[in-house]
């Protein structure tokens, strides 16, 4: 999983173009990657065998039942055993194509749901095609809408921008990445409230659909929180407007102003057709540090026989660069970097001239304090998280001040992009958490284990869970670094780990934090905490409280042969800003346990 990270992060690695899937794709797929490339000009090239894309593990799920949605159908596959990576849902056409990781994942899928029957409906499945590369399919467009000129379309496309006064790069930049940059900041702020108000308004009426025990309660609830389960507390604002990411990755392509190595961020989406690229320089929200280094690694890589990686024709080298930073001018720049058929010795080569730039050579001027070289090659699964870093020169981790505490961060370790808006969010946690001397807390989706340690000293113990061993370790080091003892920390996937950890925990007072990625917490985890009737408290870090919302049902939902425990309710909510000029912030909901025996559980707050 990835964190929640809007406005800096690269569009995804993984190659799979446009959400979009067209009625056509309802035909057979090729019987070979090279078939589907001989049959429509090289649109379905990207599905050759040695790139990752979930597209060849495709199939389509026909005769679903009428009204259901996305997260109907993502249930039902889990409840399952099934595990989809991607899902997109005609309901009503009552289809859905559903991609898988691998083929056994697929084939295990296709044998378990066809012949299924549900709602009434029996499930039929095949394999599904591809969908067509978009850049490919849309300059295969242009060349036909031209009688077959290649180029004639674009070139006229281009004379059409310049008469249509096509706004400067850097507002067209500032408007993909910072979309909120015009709007006055007391104006995001209530939009952003506005919209968590919304998710709590949705959630009343999911928690009356799903638990009728707790009608009355949320009759009186509503009437007194417009229409909301629990009241929604003012916005905290970030501190900081401009300058306050901490960690931003570019992608290396060739620029929208044709200047070729170009590092920064892409003007549009790959499934838009479009892999342009334009330099941060003038965005408000990247730090000047990060400029620094952008424009001294540009400097480099222009100077080198290396070519930008082209996501159309996979050659090429120059892929991606990451840039963290920290308050205390400590940074950290991670070069991914794909070796094609390069010998050892050509990159080791390249490797000491990146050390001797950036220590010696005109490069001394970005003050990198830590670098790393990532090969980032022809990849068989999703995601970078678990690509070795090697590293080229300077410390090992950049470290961090945060509400008086020092933090180490690794580099594939989560930390929260926002410094001073991430001292907001977790002085929060700390006030509605109602923590004490025997309190254990439970920091699950733990990262470095910021949360847990910014808490240690006013509870009896601290148990993080977090599934990268790189943040696993920098945790336990910050505990140390910190003067900590009563903090530990478990690697692992939290549906694995947290059953055995609660049943290990016997104070009476605990209490649950979880962080999780923009995915949310696998139900696994939620059937777990249901489970425990010692854990009483649970506060939930939403950086996208919309994906949580299945999360959140499934805590208040009743009980049932499946979901067994007393549910809990929201109490509160509160949304902090962690990204201005942008749509996003995180969402705080703290649950309680309901608790049966008390007379007052349907009408207390």
């Amino acid at each position: 999983f990835s964190r929640a990270d809007p406005a800096g992060s690269l569009p995804s690695t993984e190659k799979e173009p446009d959400d979009e899937i067209e009625e056509k794709n309802q035909e057979d797929p090729p019987a070979t990657a090279a078939e589907g490339e001989g049959a429509a000009g090289g649109v379905y090239r990207y599905i050759k065998g040695d790139l990752f894309t979930s597209e060849i593990f495709k199939v389509e799920i026909q005769n679903l039942p009428k009204y259901i949605g996305f997260n109907d159908l993502k249930k039902f596959l889990n409840k399952h055993g099934i595990n989809p990576h991607k899902i997109k849902l005609f309901s009503k056409q009552m289809f859905a194509f559903v991609t898988f990781k691998n083929q056994e994942e697929r084939d295990k899928a296709m044998k378990a749901v066809h012949g299924m029957q549900w709602k009434s409906k029996v499930l039929s499945v095949r394999l599904a095609k591809p969908k067509a590369d978009p850049i490919l399919k849309k300059r295969k467009q242009e060349e036909e809408a031209e009688g077959g000129q290649p180029g004639a379309k674009r070139a006229a496309g281009s004379q059409e921008g310049e008469e249509d006064e096509e706004e400067p790069l850097n507002i067209q930049i500032a408007n993909a990445v910072t979309p909120g940059l015009t709007v006055p900041y007391e104006e995001q702020l209530k939009r952003k409230e506005k919209e968590v108000e919304g998710v709590l308004q949705k959630l009343t009426r999911e928690i009356g659909n799903n638990n009728k025990a707790m009608l009355p309660w949320l009759f009186v609830q509503k009437e007194k929180y417009n229409k909301m389960c629990c009241p929604l507390e003012a916005i905290r604002p970030s501190p900081v407007q401009t300058e306050y990411r901490n960690k931003c990755e570019f992608v290396i392509g060739v620029g929208a102003d044709g200047e070729d190595k170009t590092v920064g961020f892409r003007l549009g989406k790959y499934k838009g057709g479009s892999c342009a690229v334009v330099s941060p320089s003038e965005t408000t929200h990247v730090s000047s540090e990060a400029k620094r280094i952008v424009q001294g690694f540009q400097q480099f890589i222009r100077t080198t026989p290396y070519a930008v990686y082209s996501p159309e024709t996979y050659e090429g080298h120059w892929r991606q660069l990451t840039v963290r930073t920290s308050r205390i001018k400590q940074t950290m720049a991670i070069v991914f970097f794909n070796p094609q058929k390069l010998q050892e010795e050509e990159i080791e080569e390249l490797k000491r001239n990146l050390r001797q730039y950036f220590t010696e050579g005109e490069g001394k001027e970005s003050a990198i304090t830590s670098l790393y070289f990532v090969r980032m090659g022809q990849r068989t699964s999703a995601g970078t998280e678990d690509l070795p870093c090697e590293h080229v020169t300077g410390e090992e981790w950049i470290h961090e001040e945060l509400l008086g505490l020092k933090f180490r961060i690794s580099p594939h370790s989560f930390f929260q992009t926002n410094t001073p808006a991430a001292e907001v969010l977790y002085s929060a946690v700390g006030e509605w958490a109602q923590l004490d001397q025997d309190s254990t807390v439970l920091d699950v989706c733990c990262g470095t284990g910021t949360i847990g340690i910014s808490l240690a000293k006013r509870v009896k113990k601290v148990i993080g869970i977090e599934l990268c061993q790189e943040a696993v370790d920098d945790a336990k080091a910050n505990a140390e670094a910190n003067g900590l003892t009563n903090v530990e920390f478990h690697c692992g996937k939290a549906e694995d780990v947290l059953p055995t950890v609660l049943n290990a925990v016997v104070s009476p007072n605990v209490t649950a934090i979880v962080d999780p990625p923009r995915a949310g917490l696998h139900s696994k985890v939620i059937l777990a905490i249901r489970r425990a009737e010692h854990l009483k408290r649970l506060i939930y870090v939403a950086c996208n409280a919309k994906a949580a919302m299945n999360n959140f049902i499934d805590l208040c939902r009743a009980v049932s042969n499946r979901v067994r425990g007393a549910p809990f309710r929201p109490v509160r909510a509160m949304a902090v800003d962690l990204f201005p000029q942008t749509m996003h912030c995180e969402t705080i909901l703290l649950l309680e346990r309901v608790d049966y025996s008390s007379d007052t559980q349907t009408t207390e707050t």
